[in-house]
């Protein structure tokens, strides 16, 4: 049974007809409507564009609906044949939004109206990874992005790269690119992106340590959980990028800390689940293109693959999803996990490829709302996905897994879910 609601000047549908709203009868035809579900805000994404109607009505959210046979296999048929055909219209055109009338935020997430035009980027720290990814964003985005704010603890490091990035220009199209300016901590929610690349330290090459992602988690969890606080004081309403190792768990340290009450009790007044995005996925694909590149037995990667997961261990490539081979795809995996340790064995941090391929391209795809490589929050962690936004929300793909591959992904959702 649906039950419509009128909240404001947007119609809605649910299958919950106990909401503290304003009830009404069925919209005229070709009424857009937004489908209100309920969840634990710490558990559910607060809003996301539905593509499978099993979705509607599932009582948890976890990476099962990345797998259409899953969700297949759990489709509520009777619920889903009572659903108006404006509605089941507007999810085969790939535009019903959900949203989550548990939230405490809720009326304002369904009023929220993504901002359009350029926008206003901030990135925190111009170390190495930094400064990299803000020459990707600043000679690759001058479509999207109409300036750049840069901060670091250091004046000098500011100054200089201020004075060089706007020193790079095509001659006679001086605006082609957006300018860099330097901005301050207290203006560091000013704008429309936040791309969090601070980290306490990368141990030095010849060090020992193998798992460089979670040697710097205990010191990064406590810089992001300070920024992540600082944007719940700000209201920030952008794009919280997290860029710097390890990746997944720091993106679900600033959900969790942005949305504790100055007792330590969580109350979900800070950032929204999909409000913030990790950024590690995309060299991991990249690194994967890479090694099938050179060698003919992963080809098929190139075409028909995708790469699944955290950046670093429990990564998941699949050679193929059609076709996939469970032993070729954890070679592949392995080889591409290892590929930062190759780099640091000739003597070199591996810092160029992770700033351009998970930073800078993958930040101005999001932009674009372009599919691309990123950690999405799924049910509790932040899992590595192929994901864009839209006008609706948040997207995530959802294929026809193999149940190896599957079995492997809920492998590696379950281990983040013990990080944090």
């Amino acid at each position: 049974m649906v039950t419509y609601y009128k909240i404001g000047d947007m119609f809605c549908a649910s299958a919950h007809g106990d909401l503290p709203y304003e009830k009404t009868e069925k919209p005229a035809a070709g009424t857009t409507l937004t489908w209100l579900f309920t969840g634990e805000p710490g558990s559910r994404r607060a809003s996301f564009l539905v593509n499978h109607p099993a979705e509607l009505f599932a009582e948890c959210e976890d990476v099962s609906w990345l797998n259409t046979n899953r969700l297949n296999a759990s489709a509520y048929d009777g619920q889903t044949r009572e659903l108006p055909a404006d509605l089941l219209a507007q999810l085969d055109a790939g535009t019903l939004r959900a949203v989550n009338a548990s939230h405490p935020k809720f009326e304002e997430i369904l009023a929220y109206k993504p901002k359009e035009g350029k926008k206003r980027v901030h990135v925190l720290a111009i170390g190495d990874v930094g400064s990299m990814l803000l020459t990707g964003l600043h000679l690759l985005g001058g479509d999207v992005i109409s300036s750049i704010g840069i901060c670091d603890i250091s004046d000098k490091v500011t100054a200089r790269w201020e004075f060089e990035e706007n020193q790079i220009a095509y001659p006679w199209d001086y605006d082609a690119m957006p300018e860099v300016d330097v901005v301050d901590q207290d203006h560091l929610f000013d704008c429309d992106v936040f791309v969090f690349v601070a980290s306490k330290g990368i141990p030095p090459v010849g060090s020992g340590v193998k798992d460089v992602r979670m040697y710097q988690f205990e010191n990064n969890s406590k810089i992001i959980g300070h920024y992540a606080k600082m944007a719940r004081e700000k209201n920030f309403k952008g794009l919280f990028c997290a860029v710097s190792d390890p990746v997944d768990p720091l993106a679900k340290t600033a959900f969790l800390e942005s949305n504790k009450n100055e007792a330590g009790e969580y109350d979900w007044m800070g950032l929204l689940p999909e409000q913030i995005q990790g950024f590690g996925l995309g060299v991991m694909n990249a690194r994967a293109a890479y090694y099938a590149k050179r060698d003919p037995r992963f080809k098929q990667f190139l075409t028909e693959g995708r790469s699944f997961g955290p950046h670093g261990q429990d990564l998941v490539i699949a050679d193929s999803i059609e076709n996939y081979n469970d032993e070729l795809s954890k070679e592949l995996t392995n080889l591409t996990v290892t590929a930062n340790l190759h780099m640091r064995a000739i003597g070199y941090k591996p810092f160029v490829a992770p700033a351009f391929s998970s930073g800078a391209i993958s930040i101005l795809m999001t932009l674009r709302k372009q599919w691309h490589c990123g950690s999405v929050f799924l049910g509790g962690v932040y899992m590595g996905v192929k994901n864009r936004y839209t006008e609706q929300g948040l997207e995530t793909e959802a294929l026809a897994l193999p149940d190896a591959l599957y079995e492997r992904i809920v492998f590696a959702a379950e281990n983040l879910a013990k990080i944090v």
